[in-house]
């Protein structure tokens, strides 16, 4: 079965934090009640449940993966980027791989140029999870590999964006997500 999943009202946004907080440990399928709204378009998305889990198509990686709070950021968020920044759906990567002191990690999303290089690397929370200096620290790790020029961490409620600049060793929060036109100056 499919379905859109959207927010719709104060008492189901409610619904929603009481019934993920209650189960939040166990394996329960609450996405087949609500999605928390996120500061971000809404967009339509196929849902599927099965044998009681809710999986969501990932357009990127052209399959259902497991819906989770987290996974409902990253579907929205790049989203966002395809239809409101203009990214490219073939320079985008979901859960790249890369090495962090030898060890293999998954970067949430990368945004790579034209010519193949990586230029945004993203790191996502689930809504409730508040952004903290351990999840820049996380990206800053991915980014010791990547050295992208721009670093995004997003909970879906709050956004940070930042530019790196090499030249003097420095960075900068940036007031908005940069359009994919931004990325290659």
């Amino acid at each position: 079965m499919h379905f859109v999943c959207h927010y719709a009202d104060r008492y189901s946004e409610l619904f929603y934090h009481y019934f993920y907080r209650r189960n939040k440990n166990k394996n329960t399928n609450f996405v087949g009640f609500i999605m928390q709204k996120l500061n971000l378009p809404e967009y339509s998305f196929r849902i599927k449940t099965t044998e009681g889990k809710s999986y969501i198509f990932d357009s990127l990686r052209k399959k259902y993966v497991r819906l989770t709070p987290e996974e409902w950021v990253r579907q929205n968020f790049a989203q966002f980027l395809i239809a409101e920044k203009n990214y490219s759906v073939s320079l985008i990567t979901v859960e790249a791989a890369v090495k962090v002191n030898g060890n293999p990690q998954r970067a949430d999303l990368v945004v790579f140029d034209r010519s193949g290089i990586p230029a945004l690397v993203a790191e996502f929370k689930a809504p409730e999870i508040k952004i903290s200096q351990q999840t820049f620290d996380q990206i800053v790790r991915y980014n010791m590999q990547l050295k992208v020029k721009f670093l995004i961490v997003s909970n879906g409620l709050d956004h940070f964006c930042c530019q790196i600049n090499y030249a003097d060793n420095s960075y900068s929060f940036l007031p908005e997500i940069p359009d994919f036109s931004d990325l290659l100056i």
